[in-house]
Formats: structure tokens, C-alpha cells, sequence
């Protein structure tokens, strides 16, 4: 049986979803995390993109992104196929790096893009032991740039868009998006996330 043909939305962010074969370990050091960085800002500058939000795991990584000018999967393909070689000349590695094709699904709404940025972001803290106590302390995730009102280090990364978005009672500010995401009760839907639910992880 084939697999289902993606259709391709220049128009629509999507939540894309790696993960490792047998769940292992796709990021070994922090070098590593810096390379996938580096395969990123390679990548966008063959076909731009925009990320909203990003989160890289130990054995998986999380973005909400964009692809306007080419289907989303020459961009994914490209990236993850540039750090499976790295990973696999580095580590001496052969056989399946990843699980599957990547996971993706879009977020048309406002309401899912923010929920599914706020999901991404508090991927740190929903693991079985929390990683950390404070998303801002997670060094590998987007959220620390919105919460330190920092300037993004990243021609892709857009730290603009997800405040202006917000819903009353909110308001259209940074102060406002974090309140949002510190929220426990995360109101997500299969609509939203898909097979990437927190109770299917």
C-alpha cells in the first residue's frame, strides 16, 4: 500500500516531527545540536523558510514551520538527510537513523498554530522526568528567546508573529504569549497534533 501523497500549502505553518529509529538517540552532544543548527541556516538559504517555533530532544526534534517557495518536503529532506550524514560519518554509524518519514501536520488555524507552538515549547517539561523547571532554561528550545525578549539569532526563526496572534482576553504582547504557554491546562486536540498527541508519546 503507498504512502498518502503530502499536499503542500505555501500558506500554512505545519508542526514537523523527527524522530530516531527504535526512539534512540538522534542528538549525542551539544555539538551536535549546534550542526543541525548549521545544516538549518544552510538549508534556508537554498529554500527559505520560517519557523515559528522549535524545540530538538534527545531522540526527536519539534518545529512549527513554513515553506512558501517550495513543497515542505524538499526542505525536510534536504535537512534531514544532510544530518544523518553528518551523524552517521561522526558516530560510524549505518542502517536506519530515522523512525519513519517525518511527521507533519498543519496548523490553519490561529488557534492550532499558537496551541501547537505552546505544545513545542513545553516539550521539556512534559517528559516522563521534566527536563527542566523553567522552559527559559532549555537551551535547545525557541521559547528562550521569547521569554528573554531577545532579538532571534536566526534569519528563519520569526519571534514576531505569535503574540500578534493571541486571542482576548489576551493582548498582542511577548508578556502575554508566555503567560500563554506557562498555562498547564493546554486544551490540545487531535485536530492540533495529531499522532504527535502528548498522551501517544
Amino acid at each position: 500500500m503507498g504512502r498518502n501523497r503530502r499536499i503542500w500549502n505555501p500558506d500554512a505553518y505545519e508542526h514537523v516531527v523527527m524522530r530516531g529509529n527504535n526512539r534512540q538517540a538522534i542528538f549525542q552532544e551539544e555539538a551536535d545540536k549546534a550542526a543541525f543548527f548549521r545544516i538549518l541556516i544552510y538549508v534556508h538559504t537554498k529554500h527559505p523558510f520560517t519557523i515559528l517555533a522549535y524545540c530538538l530532544m534527545t531522540n526527536h526534534y519539534h518545529m512549527l514551520l513554513r515553506s512558501p517557495e517550495v513543497p515542505l518536503g524538499k526542505v525536510m529532506a534536504l535537512i534531514n538527510k544532510r544530518y544523518s550524514d553528518y551523524y552517521k560519518k561522526k558516530y560510524n554509524y549505518s542502517g536506519y537513523f530515522y523512525e519513519s518519514r517525518y511527521y507533519s501536520g498543519k496548523a490553519i488555524t490561529h488557534k492550532s498554530i499558537l496551541a501547537i507552538s505552546r505544545y513545542i515549547h513545553r516539550n521539556p517539561l512534559n517528559t516522563t522526568e521534566p527536563m527542566v523547571k523553567d522552559m527559559r532554561e532549555y537551551r535547545y528550545s525557541s521559547y528562550r528567546y521569547y521569554a528573554d525578549s531577545l532579538f532571534s539569532p536566526y534569519e528563519f526563526l520569526d519571534l514576531t508573529y505569535l503574540p500578534i496572534i493571541l486571542p482576548p482576553p489576551y493582548s498582542s504582547c511577548l508578556a502575554d504569549y508566555l503567560l500563554y504557554c506557562e498555562q498547564a491546562d493546554l486544551e490540545l486536540s487531535e485536530n492540533c497534533l495529531g499522532a504527535w498527541h502528548p498522551n501517544n508519546i
